[in-house]
Order: C-alpha cells, then sequence, then structure tokens
C-alpha cells in the first residue's frame, strides 16, 4: 500500500535519479496503522575509511518537516552540480556525507512529535540530565500521552533512535573527524547552531573545535544569521542522542566529533503570520511559498560550508591547541 507522504516520495525519487552517484539503504522498517514506513541512509563522496566525514540528519520529530526539506533541497543541490561541478567532485574526493533526512517517517505521516509508540526520540538515549530540568519539557517517563515522552526505564532505545545512532557509529565516530548536523524547528525568534551538552552545564572538551569552526563560519559569510551556543544556554534534557553519542569518544583520544543543530527559529514565523498558531504544524514549518523557499535557500549555505570545513579541517584546525591553552590560562 503506498504511503501519501511527499517528504518520503521525494526522497525515494532523490534516491532513483542519483544512482550514479548515491548509495542508499533502509536501515529499519517502522510499522503504522497498516503502512511500513522506510528509514533510509544516503551516501555520497569518498570511500576512504580515513577520509572525514559529515553527517546530516532530519525528520527527528515528525512534526518539524522543514528540516527533513532543508536536507532534500541540499541533496537536489548537490545531485545537480555534480553533473557539471568539478570542483564539487575533486571535494568530495576527499570528504564522505552521509544522510538521514527522515528519521521518524511514521511520525511525519501521523503528523505527530514522537514515534509511532508515542516516544520522542530526541529525549530516548540511556542518559541523563546532571541537574534538574524543567517538568515534562526535560523528558518524562509517566505516559506516551504527554510530550517528551522518554520511553519506559530500562528498556532498548526506539528503533529510529537506535538506527540513528548505528549509523553515527558506523559512518562517523569509526573516523578521526566528523560533524553531525541534525536540523529541527520550533524554538525562538533565532536560528541557532547548538552544540552539546544538553545533559550539563559542563563546557564540551571539543569547545575549542567548535569555536574555530564558528569563527572560521563568521570570517567566512559576515552576513549570517545564526545565533551559536550550547544547547544548555536555553534548558536542560534528558535522553538527548547527540549527548549520548559524544560521551561515546573517548577522553583520552585525539579523535574530533562535533555534533551540532540546526534549530531554525520558527518563532518568527508565527511573529509574521499568527494564524500558524491554529494550524498544528504552524508552529514548526513556515507555511506560505514564498517564506519557505528563502527558508529552503538560506541554509544551504551553512550544509555546504560544513561540507568543505570538514574536508579541509586539519588547516583551520592547526592552531587550536594553543588557542585552547590561552583560553584555559585565561580562566584559571
Amino acid at each position: 500500500m503506498e504511503v501519501d507522504l511527499p517528504e518520503l516520495i521525494e526522497l525515494e525519487r532523490i534516491i532513483q535519479e542519483g544512482r550514479p552517484y548515491l548509495e542508499a539503504r533502509s536501515v529499519c522498517e517502522i510499522e503504522m496503522k497498516g503502512h511500513l514506513f522506510p528509514v533510509y541512509v544516503l551516501s555520497i563522496g569518498s570511500k576512504n575509511p580515513e577520509a572525514p566525514a559529515v553527517g546530516f540528519f532530519g525528520g527527528v520529530h515528525g512534526l518539524e518537516r522543514i528540516g527533513t526539506r532543508v536536507l532534500l533541497a541540499f541533496l537536489r543541490s548537490l545531485l545537480a552540480r555534480l553533473k557539471w561541478d568539478a570542483v564539487l567532485h575533486h571535494q568530495l574526493a576527499s570528504v564522505r556525507l552521509i544522510f538521514m533526512p527522515l528519521v521518524n517517517p511514521a511520525g511525519m505521516w501521523d503528523s505527530t512529535r514522537s514515534n509511532p509508540r508515542g516516544v520522542d526520540l530526541m529525549r530516548n538515549a540511556p542518559i541523563n540530565a546532571s541537574e534538574k530540568v524543567l517538568f515534562l519539557l526535560g523528558g518524562q517517563r509517566i505516559s506516551p500521552h504527554l510530550p517528551w515522552y522518554r520511553g519506559a526505564c530500562n528498556t532498548p532505545m526506539e528503533a529510529e533512535a537506535q538506527a540513528l545512532c548505528n549509523v553515527v557509529q558506523q559512518e562517523l565516530l569509526s573516523r578521526q573527524f566528523s560533524i553531525a548536523l541534525d536540523c529541527h524547528s520550533g524554538f525562538g525568534l533565532k536560528d541557532r547552531i547548538w552544540f552539546p551538552y544538553a545533559c550539563s552545564r559542563t563546557p564540551i572538551r571539543h569547545l575549542p573545535q567548535v569555536l574555530a569552526l564558528k569563527d572560521l563560519f563568521n570570517q567566512t559569510y559576515r552576513e549570517h544569521n545564526y545565533l551559536f551556543e550550547a544547547q544548555n544556554c536555553q534548558y536542560l534534557t534528558h535522553g538527548d542522542l547527540w549527548d549520548y553519542l559524544y560521551l561515546q569518544v573517548p577522553a583520552s583520544s585525539d579523535q574530533v566529533f562535533l555534533p551540532l543543530t540546526l534549530e531554525m527559529g520558527s518563532w518568527l514565523w508565527v511573529k509574521e503570520n499568527p494564524r500558524q498558531l491554529f494550524s498544528r504544524l504552524g508552529m514548526f514549518n513556515p507555511k506560505s511559498p514564498g517564506r519557505l523557499h528563502r527558508v529552503l535557500r538560506s541554509h544551504l549555505v551553512w550544509l555546504d560550508f560544513l561540507t568543505r570545513a570538514a574536508s579541509a579541517h586539519q588547516y583551520w584546525m592547526a592552531g587550536i591547541p594553543e588557542q585552547a591553552e590561552q583560553h584555559e590560562a585565561r580562566h584559571e
């Protein structure tokens, strides 16, 4: 039985049209109301296991369709450029790109934040916040009928969350340098780039690398509209998948893994069009075609920047040890 989910239909069309360049596979299938929803992983670029990699993730929350649509637009752009852009071919020879544009297809089809079992996938990892979290918002185990449900205690992660973790472990954490970008919406009036932690107010070990990446982007695109901050500047949560994955990098290792979240400021869309408050999807997605197209265009620069920054990481990271020592000296 066909599934009427435009984002999934578009993704499968991209897979078919991109076959000369893209590798694609389904990492799990989710059943809901008689339908089976595949969760796809796409890859493109270098097959050298030592090459740096960037992972792009979207659709973790079913209501946030715009994250998936941004990644589909980026994939379309890459495939169109590969037909003529020799520089892109050269770039992809030195970096691997991984895409999971639709992690929670059943939730998106059902227009819910959670997966079919009522679990918020971004509260589902086996990790607890080190401090008190906000009631419900920080993750709860009371009921799947309430928002931000983590799942039952001491049970395996949900299939979609486990599939995401498996892909990150296999494709990103196996490398010396990698970046992950998870695309979300639903918070604030400004687009934010969040980095760990969500479970603690302690700065992450790779804060110098994150700040160097931020400075590189600021210097390259001075007119951008992003606010870079740790997620804990806003609130703490239990069960964050990216905290869980980041903490799997050994503290003694010189491996660098930078998990980032693009949190699109959807309150601005509601401010411009208050009628969106009366739509279930309105708090999370731009409604007018003009605004949608502007949002899709505006983030392509950031996604393309990450691919180029990863492929050239050895250059912009060269002075980081000295910067980190100076930062520590100033705070002693």
